[in-house]
């Protein structure tokens, strides 16, 4: 299907890979290279340019299964436990956020990730659009952690992450870092940063002769994991969410699920 004339049409819609994220199948770059890879369908033909554009009355598939009309923003606040992949799918089979989350769930996607051993807030959401702009360094969001480390810590150095540092070639942005308390070689300190590379504290602290033995995410922007137990959700309720997230509008219509 070579890319849809829509001039023609008194509805323009909205680009598929937009309208894909919204469904929360992917970020608008995954469902990007979903069309590329030649996966998704628009009302029985393959959809070849990511600028074909869709409509309320137009149906969707990727990888053969029909996708639903994009239903209103949400977020829901999850306590990951260690001991989870935060990606649908792990090759190495290892159990997945995804699989653990309750039956009757729309389909979510992370904002963000938190590693294998990482626990503490995740954010999920139907909106792959919504995902995308949180993760950005440009929102100026915090994220916090509580870290528990061995070894001897440096206080001073600690500080000097302020300032940004460089450890094995990767240039980090500003960290702020505490100590909080101290038991013998082990410290439990606080740490918030905005940028958020991968494995970002784990490596620093590497950096600093630190070992992490424990990193638990207690904040990302103005959402906090607060008293939620381990494995639990809950979801943020629409006017909160409209509150924190300037832009983001009213629902247009409630959602067909629980």
């Amino acid at each position: 299907m070579t890319k849809r004339d829509d001039t023609s049409r008194p509805e323009r819609g909205e680009r598929i890979a937009k309208w894909l994220a919204r469904s929360g199948i992917a970020s608008r770059r995954d469902a990007e290279r979903m069309v590329e890879e030649g996966r998704v369908r628009l009302n029985g033909e393959a959809v070849t340019h990511p600028a074909t554009f869709v409509v309320a009355s137009d149906v969707v598939q990727v990888d053969g299964a029909v996708v639903e009309t994009p239903e209103r923003t949400r977020l829901w606040r999850y306590h990951k436990p260690d001991g989870l992949v935060t990606t649908h799918r792990d090759p190495e089979g290892r159990p997945t956020v995804f699989a653990s989350l309750p039956e009757g769930m729309p389909r979510v996607i992370s904002i963000g990730r938190l590693d294998l051993n990482s626990e503490g807030l995740l954010l999920l959401t139907n909106d792959g659009e919504l995902a995308r702009r949180l993760e950005l360094p440009s929102n100026g969001w915090l994220r916090r952690y509580r870290v528990r480390v061995f070894g001897m810590v440096d206080e001073a150095q600690l500080k000097a992450l302020a300032d940004g540092s460089v450890f094995e070639g990767v240039r980090y942005g500003p960290i702020e870092a505490g100590l909080d308390s101290r038991k013998g070689d082990n410290a439990w300190l606080t740490v918030a940063l905005r940028e958020g590379k991968n494995r970002e504290v784990r490596k620093v602290m590497r950096g600093l002769n630190l070992h992490v033995s424990r990193l638990i995410r207690t904040a990302y922007g103005p959402f906090q994991l607060g008293t939620l137990q381990r494995s639990e959700l809950e979801e943020v309720p629409g006017k909160v969410l409209r509150e924190q997230i300037p832009g983001l509008g009213p629902s247009p219509r409630p959602s067909r699920k629980s």
